[in-house]
């Protein structure tokens, strides 16, 4: 009896999502999911407040197809996100908010200078948080077919987090993805880690205290390390094997001792001191620049990078991040 209930539910929850995937138009799509909100407990209020004033948005379908993670080389994305500019603008916001930014970091465990590593690069220190409309954002990457049932999924904790009063409707602008806040947190983020650090009885990720909490709380479930270095930058041995090369952020492969890889790294006594850490070689621009050098740039990255990956799978935004908290580090 058990295995009958249990396929029926599954044949149930194909069923239900089969459907938002049938429509022709964002109309039909609205009308299908409208339903199936509601089927996850979504109020009607809800529903029909925020989903019938959404709009397809084809701005965002452009973006999704073109991000500069995907194009851009490394240098040039690194480069662009880490000038002396980014780290003024920085020191700025931590000498306005040192006392809040320290306690949480204190508490957290987890290094200030990443914490403003990235909120400089997600939103340049919270001077761009994203104009769009965020039920818009994600109703159109659920209607769209390349991720709908990852957009879907987020849009359905979106409207639970307005129908629980955690977020409040007014404020759901933020970018073409649906993220929001200082540290552009996606919906599923906001649930499952995010803090009302100065309990007012919202999660208000536009403000220092709550964001900055939010954060620091995410990073430190995802097992962040302070006394570990996120990469260094390395030269390659010629007899490297290509296939301990990883080019995608998907899955970093080949994960190895430091004692073991450095065979593979010119000059590397400099990783002595990490010999017992577990790392991989990363060569990020194997897969965008047109006839690449193969073993140029290449990195050795540990555990905290790969961490960052989790924040958003590009191997030079991991890069970019690391290298910009490194630089604060040097400055504050």
């Amino acid at each position: 009896m058990k295995k009958i209930n249990l396929i029926l539910f599954v044949f149930f929850l194909i069923f239900n999502f089969s459907y938002l995937k049938a429509e022709s138009t964002f109309d039909d799509w609205k009308v299908n999911f409208k339903i199936y909100a509601q089927e996850q407990g979504i109020s009607l209020t809800t529903i029909n407040k925020l989903i019938d004033n959404s709009k397809f948005l084809p701005n965002v379908i452009k973006y999704d197809r073109y991000q500069p993670e995907f194009y851009e080389d490394t240098k040039t994305y690194v480069s662009k996100r880490t000038s002396n500019k980014k780290i003024k603008i920085g020191s700025k916001v931590y000498n306005n908010n040192f006392d809040k930014i320290d306690l949480i970091s204190n508490k957290y465990k987890v290094d200030k200078n990443l914490l403003l590593s990235l909120m400089g690069i997600e939103t340049n220190f919270g001077s761009y948080l994203g104009k769009m409309d965020i039920v818009s954002s994600l109703a159109t990457l659920s209607f769209d077919k390349r991720r709908s049932e990852f957009f879907t999924s987020e849009l359905i904790i979106l409207l639970k987090l307005v129908d629980e009063n955690i977020v409040e409707p007014e404020s759901l602008f933020g970018s073409w993805a649906g993220a929001f806040g200082n540290f552009q947190f996606m919906p599923s983020t906001i649930k499952n880690y995010a803090i009302d650090y100065d309990n007012d009885g919202k999660i208000n990720l536009k403000k220092t205290d709550d964001s900055f909490a939010s954060a620091a709380n995410y990073l430190n479930k995802l097992g962040w390390t302070n006394k570990e270095p996120c990469f260094y930058k390395v030269k390659l041995k010629e007899n490297v094997p290509h296939n301990y090369l990883n080019v995608s952020a998907k899955k970093i492969h080949s994960v190895k001792k430091v004692s073991y890889l450095k065979k593979y790294i010119q000059d590397s006594h400099f990783l002595n001191t990490h010999d017992k850490l577990s790392a991989a070689l990363v060569t990020p621009d194997a897969e965008i620049v047109e006839n690449p050098n193969k073993l140029s740039p290449a990195y050795v990255v540990f555990n905290n990078y790969k961490l960052v990956l989790k924040w958003n799978r590009s191997l030079r935004f991991a890069l970019a991040v690391c290298t910009l908290k490194d630089k604060f580090k040097n400055e504050l």
